[in-house]
């Protein structure tokens, strides 16, 4: 069965979702669609609308055919740490194809200006470091350095976050040597920071908005998958934005030393933040800086918030992900699994009640990698914990869900009881 890879977030799962997922497959010649999917806290350092289990749901409902989690050392990170994090769980699950979406479409060109960044990049970060310091943000630096000593027409895929996405991508899977084959598909509808609604589609911080002021979202996402969102909605299992920040400024107030990208001056600065702030929003623009984006800032949050520590997460992103954490498959990406169990380079966990175990017999019991392996087990785990503390109302299955939920097998099952018209 040949499967095409999709690296995704799915907050919430739309109709540009559904187009990527339909065209990727016909692309790839695919009867089979794999998505690697960010758990509960995602790349630009933000918690989840939803919990992972519902968009997996929701992906499910679409057609996709098995979700898996992506870490969350590479789920809440830079984009060259996401895209090796993503690009290896697909390998190791036996994909040969991954189809991303970007603004440019063009593969080619993709392909030349990562393998110039590659070629470059020590030069490229040097210069871009020197830029910095002199106030520039991080993504005008490096396209305006690789203009000036690489390419200045390529310099234009630097701009936007998806064809930087695919690059990252690309780079990745030549720098790992991965034997994964890519493909692109250009953006359909509005770009990913965009509110507005164009052919039906709408970006899924589009739809956040919407969301946040009432507004109707039926028509921009697929039918099937609008249900468990709609559902989780009403039960008051989404983020509260007042106890994010307030659970942020406990973590800001306790302080310490060590933290992931707490680095230069991080801590002290948080610190005057937090006194200054009110809310969320004035937290994160009184942190911002030149050299400190937003998506930077906010990755910084979140990592203080589950307690990161600098020195093991360099370790996860050396190691890579080193297991597969398995959110749900449809029959036929049952049939997938089954058919490449043989191909699977990493254990694909489903029920948790014997994580341990199955983790200690493949690295061996008392080895290095066991250890990093369970440790790996215990941030995400730590981060399903710490993503129910955000939640309107206590979480549907208790804090510890990773154990007490099972793999999701098709949203029939889980909703065919629900009373739509009580939505």
């Amino acid at each position: 069965m040949r499967a095409v890879g999709l690296i995704t977030e799915y907050n919430p799962f739309h109709n540009g979702h559904l187009y990527h997922l339909e065209q990727s497959r016909k692309l790839a010649g695919a009867e089979v669609a794999v998505a690697v999917m960010s758990g509960h806290f995602l790349q630009r350092g933000e918690p989840a609308l939803v919990d992972k289990w519902v968009r997996t749901q929701m992906a499910l409902a679409a057609g996709v055919d098995v979700v898996v989690e992506l870490p969350m050392p590479f789920a809440c990170n830079s984009a060259p740490h996401f895209a090796a994090g993503a690009v290896q769980s697909l390998t190791a699950l036996g994909v040969q194809t991954v189809c991303f979406g970007s603004e440019s479409g063009d593969l080619p060109a993709l392909q030349r200006c990562a393998a110039l960044l590659e070629e470059h990049a020590v030069q490229i970060e040097r210069q871009t470091g020197a830029l910095l310091r002199q106030g520039m943000g991080y993504p005008q630096a490096r396209a305006a350095v690789f203009a000036s000593i690489v390419d200045a027409e390529l310099a234009a895929l630097l701009d936007t976050p998806n064809n930087i996405l695919g690059l990252a991508y690309l780079r990745a899977i030549s720098r790992l040597a991965l034997p994964l084959q890519p493909c692109t598909l250009a953006r359909l509808g509005p770009g990913y920071h965009d509110i507005d609604v164009k052919g039906g589609i709408a970006s899924a911080t589009g739809i956040r908005q919407r969301l946040s002021i009432g507004e109707p979202i039926d028509r921009l996402l697929p039918a099937a998958a609008l249900l468990p969102l709609q559902h989780a909605l009403a039960a008051g299992q989404t983020v509260d934005a007042g106890l994010f920040y307030r659970l942020l400024l406990a973590a800001i107030l306790r302080g310490g030393d060590g933290y992931y990208l707490g680095e230069h001056g991080m801590s002290q600065r948080l610190q005057q933040a937090a006194a200054e702030s009110v809310d969320l929003e004035t937290l994160i623009n009184a942190v911002q800086a030149p050299q400190w984006t937003r998506t930077r800032v906010q990755r910084t949050l979140c990592h203080l918030l589950l307690g990161s520590r600098a020195d093991q997460m360099s370790a996860f992103l050396d190691s890579g992900p080193l297991y597969l954490h398995l959110l749900g498959a449809s029959e036929r990406g049952r049939r997938f699994l089954a058919a490449t169990r043989k191909q699977r380079s990493l254990p694909l966990i489903d029920n948790y009640s014997r994580v341990y175990s199955r983790l200690r017999r493949f690295y061996g019991r008392g080895s290095a990698q066991a250890t990093l392996a369970e440790a790996q087990l215990a941030a995400e785990i730590n981060a399903t914990r710490m993503y129910g503390l955000l939640l309107g109302q206590r979480p549907l299955g208790g804090w510890s869900r990773d154990f007490t939920q099972g793999c999701c097998e098709g949203w029939e099952k889980s909703f065919r009881q629900l009373d739509t018209d009580q939505i």
